[in-house]
């Protein structure tokens, strides 16, 4: 019997918040959320996932638009190939499947 193949599935992460209060900190709330994510895909290795180098982080930026320089470098990469699709947890970055469709499925 043939062993399970995984499917290689590369990561990246994004990471919000919406005032710049505190961003001149060492650790701040984009380096917490950047870890817990990057410890999530971690745990998923055995699912094949990697995470990729690339760190998508827009700090000071509200979530009520998808005007946002690295949300909007995340999109077009995901539609240049460079990542294949993007999934999103949240409303405010899955709002952005109204102005990028063929990104995030």
């Amino acid at each position: 019997m043939k062993a399970n193949s995984v499917t290689p599935v590369r990561c990246a992460i994004y990471t919000r918040v919406s005032t710049e209060q505190g961003l001149d900190q060492e650790f701040n709330s984009l380096d917490a959320q950047y870890e817990a994510a990057s410890a999530y895909i971690r745990s998923q290795t055995h699912a094949g996932w990697t995470l990729i180098r690339s760190r998508y982080d827009d700090g000071g930026y509200s979530g009520g638009s998808t005007d946002r320089p690295d949300l909007q470098r995340l999109l077009r990469d995901c539609l240049t190939a460079q990542l294949p699709r993007a999934t999103s947890s949240t409303a405010s970055t899955a709002s952005a499947s109204a102005s990028h469709p063929a990104a995030l499925r």
